[in-house]
């Protein structure tokens, strides 16, 4: 076998594997948070946390899966604290969403992801883009709003939840770039990870405690008459690092215009098996909904790449 071949079947190997896991757990959060019962979504993340930040030292520190890249100064990790509140807010939302919304109406919302990042860039950094670029906005926002109308399980505010979670990731996104610009203050994605999950765990700790009362009690108290809700939350937290990873990994062997490519189709793939799982009803005009959302993705991002 050629290194030419060897090499493509990695790259397979991995992008199935980022897939599999990204899908995975979007599915398995569904599953816990509405058809299990587990109404714990701030609890949940702070499982992903508490995984992200055990996993992210022992790929980094231990295995040196990456090289490590240490914090310089205090400001930078103001900054990285900055970022971690925004993701925190982002996970917990969506996670929020999926004990009221279908996996299929969960991807349509997140799939607009490019009209808040475009939004947000011109608010921080008054970066404006072709006009090109902002005509394909006009389909990915058209479509979710086709969509909402036609979604049989719409339900207000998880609606909002997803709204906000997609803004949020959008926003950190935008402000990665601002606060982490410098060449002495980048991070790669790993390293970003290994320091943001801690302080996520610093953060949600109490939140959890405020709103979600006696957790940690409810769950062990729950193991006793099931205890495969240890073995979910272990396998779920353990996935949501593993999304973190695959998706670094496949960054690095391919590139990130790649990565959005694959991201749309994953999107669309996660609507399908979800749809096939837990048999959510779905309509005509939210499918075709969706499909405009895609579409328009798809045309913004050749926009983007012919704007450079």
């Amino acid at each position: 076998m050629s290194a030419i071949t060897e090499s493509r079947f990695y790259t397979v190997g991995l992008v199935l594997a980022w897939y599999s896991s990204n899908i995975g757990v979007l599915l398995l959060n569904k599953y816990l948070l509405s058809n299990y019962g587990f109404k714990y979504p701030i609890f949940l993340t702070m499982c992903h946390m508490i995984a992200c930040s055990l996993l992210s030292y022992v790929a980094v520190v231990w295995m040196e899966l990456v090289p490590m890249q240490m914090i310089r100064s205090q400001n930078q990790f103001f900054k990285i604290c900055v970022l971690s509140f925004v993701f925190c807010a982002s996970v917990v939302s969506g996670n929020i969403s999926l004990k009221y919304l279908p996996v299929s109406f969960n991807q349509a919302i997140g799939a607009t992801t490019p009209f808040f990042t475009a939004v947000f860039a011109y608010l921080i950094t008054m970066n404006t883009e072709a006009l090109l670029v902002y005509a394909t906005l006009i389909p990915v926002v058209t479509g979710v709003i086709i969509a909402s109308g036609g979604e049989p399980s719409f339900h207000l505010f998880g609606f909002i939840m997803c709204v906000g979670a997609t803004a949020a990731r959008a926003l950190k996104t935008v402000l990665q770039g601002v606060l982490l610009s410098s060449e002495g203050e980048k991070l790669n994605s790993m390293n970003l990870l290994l320091y943001m999950a801690p302080v996520a765990v610093v953060l949600l700790l109490p939140v959890t405690i405020y709103m979600e009362g006696n957790v940690v009690g409810i769950t062990l108290a729950l193991s006793q008459v099931d205890f495969r809700i240890v073995w979910y939350l272990l396998f779920n937290s353990a996935l949501a690092y593993f999304v973190n990873l695959a998706n670094f990994m496949v960054t690095k062997h391919t590139s990130a215009l790649t990565l959005q490519v694959l991201g749309n189709a994953k999107g669309a793939v996660a609507v399908v098996v979800s749809i096939l799982i837990f048999k959510n009803p779905v309509s005509v005009i939210g499918m075709l909904g969706y499909a405009l959302t895609v579409f328009g993705v798809i045309l913004y991002s050749e926009a983007k790449k012919r704007s450079k």
